[in-house]
């Protein structure tokens, strides 16, 4: 005889990953407002804040020292380089959502999701790509499940199909001994 608990799936964390211009943002945004359960990560970044974003809920505006002070500590889950400067998904909020049980989307860029899949073999990856590209067998091996982003309605409707009651739902995530 199975509880609730058990009868549900654990929270897991859905890396949404595609090249640049893929529309990872815009298919975030859609998932987050169709299914607001889903806790979305603020990503780090060392860039200057633009007009009209909010630091803390757009992201989190570092400075350069601070953004290194992160990396030394382990508190970035990934980080890339984009020009002079740099952003980065902060490990600890995220982590904190998946052990209270709540499920986590986060858009990457292609790097950003394999050094996910490094720290966290356990993460699902989805690679998002332009309708009619194939990517290559190295990048598809990377995946466990792929769309071809021709109406962001479609592919939202697609990921979260893909990520069933996960996203819906809460429970706490299975904790490995």
């Amino acid at each position: 005889m199975s509880t609730d608990d058990e009868a549900r799936p654990a929270a897991r964390l859905t890396v949404l990953a595609g090249p640049s211009g893929s529309g990872t943002e815009s298919v975030v945004e859609r998932v987050r407002a169709r299914s607001p359960s889903v806790w979305i990560p603020v990503p780090a970044t060392t860039r200057p804040r633009r007009e009209r974003e909010l630091d803390g809920v757009d992201r989190l505006f570092l400075a350069p020292a601070e953004f290194d002070r992160m990396l030394a500590a382990g508190e970035l889950l990934e980080w890339s380089r984009a020009g002079p400067h740099r952003r980065g998904t902060p490990y600890e909020p995220l982590w904190s959502r998946l052990a209270a049980g709540q499920p986590v989307l986060v858009g990457l860029d292609l790097a950003g999701a394999l050094l996910v899949r490094a720290a966290l073999p356990d993460a699902r990856l989805v690679l998002l790509h332009p309708p009619g590209v194939v990517p290559t067998q190295a990048t598809l091996a990377a995946f466990e499940h792929t769309l071809a982003h021709d109406r962001t309605g479609r592919v939202v409707d697609e990921l979260l199909g893909l990520s069933g009651s996960s996203f819906l739902a809460t429970a706490p995530p299975h904790v490995r001994g």
